[in-house]
């Protein structure tokens, strides 16, 4: 409050003419005779000088009406809000979620990889995870389409892969796509 007072006794004292701010009352001589005479005794010489009084007595105004926000500190919970506890929990849980999602789509990419030489192994394989990216609506967090393709391609490039092999990885392609689309509510009434 005493930074407000000094602010506003500045600005009056700004605002003041010069003659009667600074110069004893003893010494300061008043003739007026006429109107424009007096006006500048007063220390009001023109324009420019009420405009500057005009201008002083807005900042003077703007610091006694805003002094809170000019000093105003950030302030910070001691404690998480009810809120933001639910929602740390509800995205601990979505993330235990992901990790077990991503754990088996993992192990159906390593026995992809490693264990299934046969054609009934393999696409049995890309099944199980078209099966899987349904029922997760997409790819889980950590893994990529991009991913997919390329451990995908790694078996092609081992130079077994037979045509019902590239309808089911060709599925799982079309199902990814499918389920990252923003698109997945047609209107079934409008063909457009």
């Amino acid at each position: 409050m005493t930074k407000t007072v000094s602010i506003i006794l500045a600005c009056v004292a700004c605002t003041l003419p010069s003659s009667v701010a600074f110069v004893p009352a003893a010494l300061a001589t008043t003739k007026t005779t006429t109107r424009l005479a007096a006006g500048v005794e007063d220390g009001i010489n023109s324009r420019r000088d009420v405009l500057g009084v005009a201008f002083t007595a807005a900042v003077a105004a703007a610091a006694v009406t805003v002094p809170s926000a000019a000093w105003a500190r950030d302030e910070y919970l001691s404690e998480p809000t009810d809120e933001f506890k639910e929602s740390e929990r509800q995205r601990t849980e979505f993330r235990k979620a992901q990790i077990v999602i991503k754990v088996k789509m993992t192990a159906t990419f390593a026995q992809l990889t490693t264990v299934s030489k046969t054609e009934d192994e393999i696409v049995a394989d890309l099944k199980e995870l078209r099966k899987q990216v349904q029922e997760v609506g997409g790819m889980p967090l950590g893994i990529k389409k991009d991913d997919l393709v390329k451990v995908v391609r790694s078996v092609k490039a081992k130079g077994f892969w037979p045509t019902s092999c590239e309808y089911a990885y060709q599925g799982l392609i079309t199902e990814i796509a499918y389920q990252q689309s923003p698109n997945k509510d047609k209107d079934v009434a409008n063909p457009l």
